[in-house]
């Protein structure tokens, strides 16, 4: 399968679509907001992720997209009692080595975060990752939520670093130590280039599996 072309829709001024069939999967990024504070472009983000879940369509959340999708399904985000900003290790489980971190061969990587949000899952979620503090990665059908920051280079820290510049302040984090991170920003891009196939291995699943039938049904 493959995909001719990228809508990029800033949910906060645009409209999100109505039919979620004519998309082929659903990335939802980060942001500063919270997903408990009941904004309304938040809520309908919510309601787009379970139009797409109900018809199988894949959905990859990275940090706030991950706490809207665990909301959607019935989780519980909330404030966590420490924020995880900088580089810091998660764990891969089993459960994760089968699917979403797949071809990743140690069971511990070094990640991006920048979040202060966690949440608790629904049984039904089956969690692939964690930190010390926090669950890190999880899957619930179609739908797939990070927590840490995949796609970060080192121009996106620095960037960050400057708007966030009081947030790092009150969390005494120099800036610096941030993004003068080589060896770590380029391993963070060859587990990014892993994570990101697996993740379009399910698009193409689900392309051959409309195919196929619904008799026959493919698995990452």
């Amino acid at each position: 399968m493959v995909i001719k072309e990228v809508e990029n829709i800033e949910a906060q001024e645009e409209a999100l679509p109505n039919n979620v069939e004519q998309y082929a999967a659903i990335i939802i990024l980060g942001g500063p907001m919270a997903v408990y504070e009941n904004v309304n472009y938040l809520n309908k983000e919510q309601e787009l992720i379970r139009r797409a879940l109900k018809r199988g369509i894949p959905v990859l959340g990275i940090c706030l997209g991950s706490q809207l999708i665990a909301q959607a399904i019935g989780g519980n985000v909330y404030k966590g009692g420490k924020k995880e900003i900088g580089w810091f290790n998660v764990m891969i489980n089993p459960a994760g080595h089968k699917n979403l971190f797949r071809g990743i061969n140690t069971k511990t990587i070094e990640v991006f975060h920048w979040h202060g949000d966690t949440y608790d899952l629904p049984p039904e979620a089956t969690i692939m990752a964690l930190s010390e503090l926090y669950p890190q990665a999880f899957r619930f059908g179609s739908a797939v939520g990070i927590q840490f920051h995949i796609e970060v280079t080192r121009e996106m820290i620095q960037r960050w670093a400057r708007e966030y510049n009081q947030e790092l302040k009150g969390e005494r984090i120099v800036p610096t130590n941030l993004s003068n991170k080589s060896c770590e920003i380029k391993e963070l891009f060859e587990r990014c280039k892993v994570i990101y196939s697996n993740f379009s291995k399910m698009i193409n699943n689900r392309s051959r599996d409309k195919e196929q039938g619904p008799d026959q049904e493919s698995v990452l």
